[in-house]
């Protein structure tokens, strides 16, 4: 659940980035950290273990706005990809108020995508989620190569309530921020209604931030796919992560508590 601090008169969103393992999560948020102005972002933290690079998390604030009194941060985190993370996975899921799930759009991988989508399922009623109640964005990713799954098809077997979904080529940007700002037009008026006891406002499109508060979402600079090609990638180096090795799911689940209460305290 959104983080609250009454003293600063902050708020902090969770949104949690799920799917495969090289879906594309972490290049959201690469791609998300280059883009936006320093002054809209956070530190980028990146929580590992000894036994592979795949094991990680990445914790992105950035600053989104108001809802009434309240400044809105919103903190972006990956989830490892692997199954066998399943602990892991759902200790970042804990408290979440939206999850963009990443598919891989190659043909060869529409399986991995269907168990991890189930996992997602499955870590949801363990955390007390309700799935088909949490602001749920699909991001269909990877679709400048061959061999695609069609998005219809994707649809029927993820999406059969058709929540919002974006086609993308993360490494390139393209989709990102549409993706970004569809879940927070989601996220946002949950949150309202779940802490402040708002009800949500019946809209054709779901009612979010402004576009005067989106303004923290926008890209520094303009993506040169505006009109149809792709952007140039973010560039590899140099990244500004914080890393943090860790030994057991035990000190994941407290450094991610951790950082969450620096965050609201250092909230102004």
């Amino acid at each position: 659940m959104a983080v609250v601090n009454y003293a600063t008169k902050s708020l902090a969103i969770k949104i949690v980035y799920y799917g495969p393992g090289l879906s594309g999560k972490t290049t959201n948020l690469r791609y998300i950290y280059f883009k936006l102005d320093p002054a809209y972002r956070g530190e980028l933290v990146c929580l590992e273990t000894d036994s592979e690079r795949t094991y990680f998390f990445d914790l992105l604030p950035i600053k989104a706005g108001m809802i009434g009194e309240f400044k809105v941060h919103f903190q972006l985190m990956t989830v490892p990809g692997q199954v066998f993370y399943e602990a892991s996975r759902k200790s970042v899921l804990k408290g979440a108020d939206g999850v963009v799930f990443v598919a891989d759009s190659q043909i060869p991988l529409l399986d991995a995508n269907l168990e991890n989508f189930d996992g997602l399922r499955r870590n949801c009623l363990q955390q007390d989620i309700d799935l088909n109640n949490i602001p749920l964005v699909f991001q269909y990713n990877k679709r400048d190569l061959n061999y695609l799954i069609p998005v219809e098809t994707f649809n029927n077997l993820l999406n059969p309530r058709r929540r919002p979904f974006i086609e993308a080529v993360a490494i390139n940007g393209v989709g990102v921020f549409e993706t970004l700002r569809e879940i927070s037009k989601l996220s946002v008026p949950a949150v309202r209604e779940k802490v402040f006891g708002e009800k949500r406002r019946e809209a054709p499109v779901p009612e979010g931030l402004t576009d005067q508060d989106l303004s923290g979402l926008r890209e520094s600079a303009p993506a040169s796919h505006a009109g149809g090609g792709l952007a140039a990638p973010a560039p590899a180096d140099p990244l500004q992560v914080t890393k943090i090795k860790l030994g057991s799911e035990k000190d994941i689940e407290d450094e991610l508590e951790k950082l969450s209460k620096t965050f609201r305290e250092k909230s102004k």
